[in-house]
């Protein structure tokens, strides 16, 4: 019953914030420093929306593993979550990169990563259905 309703709250979570996170923290923030700070509170929640997201794929994986007698879906969810995290920070610098060092380069990153993030989620959600 806990996996249902975190992934329920999960799933309404990432229902609710599902625009642009540089365009949401803008229409609540009027400069730079506000829009970053409000992409820091975003990103950490979103990074502990995924790490729930994870656990109750985790646990799926682990169910299958145990269903075959074989090790293999829980291992392949772990490498996989691993290429993600080192695919979604190059690709979000390289995204930041394109900023050429300016003031916006910071906010470019973060939302870059807030993006890729949830959509992560969405995948493992449905990963662990």
């Amino acid at each position: 019953m806990r996996a249902f309703v975190t992934a329920a709250m999960i799933v309404t979570m990432t229902a609710l914030a599902s625009a642009d996170p540089v365009l949401e923290c803008s229409g609540v923030a009027a400069s730079q420093v506000e829009i970053g700070d409000c992409l820091a509170r975003t990103e950490a929640a979103t990074d502990q929306a995924m790490g729930a997201a994870l656990e109750i794929a985790r646990a799926a994986a682990g169910e299958v593993d145990t269903a075959t007698g074989r090790t293999e879906v829980r291992p392949a969810l772990d490498a996989a979550q691993d290429a993600f995290l080192a695919y979604r920070d190059r690709h979000c610098e390289a995204v930041g990169a394109g900023f050429g060092g300016g003031s916006g380069t910071g906010i470019a990153i973060r939302g870059c990563r807030i993006a890729m993030t949830r959509e992560r989620t969405d995948g493992l959600i449905r990963f662990g259905r």
